[in-house]
């Protein structure tokens, strides 16, 4: 075992410890939970690549940043120099970590590898289903952004930029990305775990348009 992802752990906990809660270590736990799960289904991987993009795809999320999107990259490169990782194993993480995010779902992706597959579909696992819910309601709380309004209509096939730029509603994220990331997952494995997921935030909206209308 690669002793140096301890490191990494200590590392990633210490820089995310005033994260918001959607972007903190339990989240990172989360997601690296999830790549080991798929990794199970997925045949032969570099498991240390794996853990490195898991651990460090939101080392600096651009959000927080101002949207500069170098930031992450940056950092966990500095990180693994200094941790003695093969050049080979520096530059898989480090251009995982810049193509793994969703950015309105119309982000040209100019690196893919089944590493970087694995630890998307777990990283997009964690966007959807009862935590997707949870992180999203949390997030338009830390943002101030309105939760529903029945006039505000979703933005479908936003560009990168207008992703990044756009204010909408809470209930319109749902329409935006999170409904749309079973249809986008690499790995069998991923597809089959985002099913219910999906089915539980379809089964949740539901819900909330009858509590709006007065129906239950």
């Amino acid at each position: 075992m690669d002793k140096r992802i301890d490191q990494v752990i200590l590392y990633v906990k210490k820089e995310l410890q005033q994260a918001e809660s959607g972007h903190d270590w339990f989240h990172i736990e989360r997601v690296y939970r999830n790549a080991l799960n798929i990794v199970e289904g997925e045949g032969e991987v570099d498991l240390v690549v794996v853990k490195l993009i898991a651990l460090l795809h939101d080392i600096a999320d651009s959000k927080f940043h101002g949207g500069d999107e170098t930031v992450g990259p940056t950092k966990a490169r500095k990180l693994l120099e200094e941790l003695s990782y093969d050049q080979d194993t520096i530059e898989h993480v480090v251009k995982g970590i810049e193509n793994i995010s969703f950015k309105g779902g119309n982000f040209n992706q100019v690196f893919r590898s089944k590493e970087l597959d694995i630890v998307q579909d777990a990283d997009r696992l964690d966007a959807i289903g009862a935590i997707g819910i949870a992180r999203t309601f949390n997030y338009g709380g830390y943002k101030n952004t309105l939760m529903y309004d029945p006039k505000i209509e979703p933005k479908i096939g936003m560009s990168k930029e207008e992703y990044k730029n756009n204010v909408g509603t809470t209930i319109n994220h749902f329409y935006e990305k999170l409904l749309r990331l079973k249809d986008l997952m690499n790995t069998d494995t991923g597809r089959q775990l985002a099913e219910g997921r999906h089915k539980f935030m379809e089964s949740f909206l539901s819900q909330f348009y009858d509590e709006c209308e007065g129906n239950a």
